[in-house]
């Protein structure tokens, strides 16, 4: 099996390609070209650190790069200062093309690309995905390409985003392995689930690949713990039954028994975690920015949750298909239920792969 050459484990091996990075200082990624543009501190001065006044409707393209290479890094911020920020996260449309393609590999919100569902920064210390204070957002998924690669961004947004930051780190390279794989990912939300109905995660996959992550934007619309849905891969021919089934949601997450245990008062509580491959960086009630750790409350709560497949990956031959069942639990045992569900689906495939469904309008996105 051969190796783009990446990681903890290859780090002293020599490395064949050429670094290159694009962002607004260096929009074109050029070599000996980085922050040339001049400011009020003189020439090669900090004079385009970003891109300024994306209009409302306009997308712009952040990088395009002719050639064979891989993405490895990507950081993100948006500038928070507009009243109108609140929805931002979710107005801004993410894509990424390989090689030439007409339909997207990568279509999601922004802020849900980076496990910042509900349009709200959090901290997320993961593997792939890593967001720092102050919607600091990065990425380390690999990215190969072998024609061009293109990132675009699509302003929903009522308001001009006054500043955008970002920076794409890649490197250039003669050849990419026959069997690297193109880097997808998919949005998708149910404002309202149906008893008895799984929620889909991804499906209309076809090709040869593996999923490697899914995040979860849940926000809970019946009271008592929401977790005991199990997670679905269907492989390959599956019909009525996948090949793999998990636990509970909150087993596929990484935890177990409720994220918690009891306090002093003998009350329920969760537990937020970040770890390298699964977290639960994200609780919030809607009307109040303090951590409510009681998870039998009269209130709906927003929960945010990343379970990244690193060591072990989901691998399909021919077809792909991820579900999720709404099932709770309460004193009377467990039992179905509805809930607004949104989530991010990571996976790599050979191309060409099946256009996505039609995103979300953004009204259709907005957080309850």
């Amino acid at each position: 099996m051969s190796s783009l050459g990446y990681g903890m484990s290859e780090l002293c091996m020599k490395k064949q390609g050429k670094s290159r990075a694009i962002n607004a200082e260096n929009p074109k990624g050029e070599k000996g070209k980085g922050g040339m543009a001049a400011s009020p501190l003189g020439p090669s001065r900090k004079g385009s650190p970003c891109l300024r006044g994306i209009k409302p409707g306009e997308t712009v393209t952040l990088a395009e790069v002719e050639g064979s290479g891989v993405i490895q890094h990507i950081w993100m911020t948006v500038d928070d200062r507009t009243e109108k920020d609140y929805f931002v996260l979710r107005d801004l449309v993410l894509r990424m093309y390989w090689d030439g393609e007409e339909e997207p590999s990568v279509e999601t919100p922004l802020g849900d690309f980076f496990c910042c569902g509900f349009a709200r920064g959090c901290e997320v210390n993961s593997l792939p995905i890593v967001v720092n204070p102050k919607r600091a957002m990065n990425s380390y998924f690999q990215m190969p390409f072998r024609t061009h690669a293109k990132i675009t961004l699509e302003n929903q947004h009522e308001a001009e985003i006054p500043a955008f930051f970002y920076q794409v780190d890649y490197c250039l390279m003669e050849e990419i392995p026959e069997d690297a794989l193109y880097f997808h990912a998919q949005w998708r939300r149910e404002k309202c689930t149906q008893k008895q109905v799984d929620y889909t995660i991804l499906d209309q996959v076809k090709g040869k690949g593996h999923y490697v992550g899914t995040y979860m934007a849940l926000t809970t619309l019946e009271r008592y713990w929401w977790g005991e849905g199990e997670v679905k891969f269907y492989l390959d021919g599956d019909q009525e039954y996948p090949t793999i089934c998990g636990t509970g949601s909150e087993d596929y997450f990484g935890g177990a028994w409720s994220f918690g245990g009891l306090d002093e008062a003998g009350r329920m509580i969760e537990r937020k975690y970040n770890t390298p491959f699964m977290g639960y960086p994200y609780y919030s009630h809607h009307d109040t920015e303090v951590f409510n750790p009681y998870h039998n409350d009269d209130k709906p709560a927003e929960r945010g949750f990343y379970r990244w497949h690193v060591m072990d990956p989901i691998l399909f031959e021919e077809d792909l298909k991820v579900t999720i069942q709404q099932i709770g639990t309460c004193h009377k045992g467990n039992f179905e239920r509805q809930d607004d569900m949104a989530s991010v689906a990571y996976w790599y495939q050979t191309e060409p792969h099946n256009a996505f469904p039609k995103l979300l309008e953004k009204e259709e996105r907005w957080p309850r």
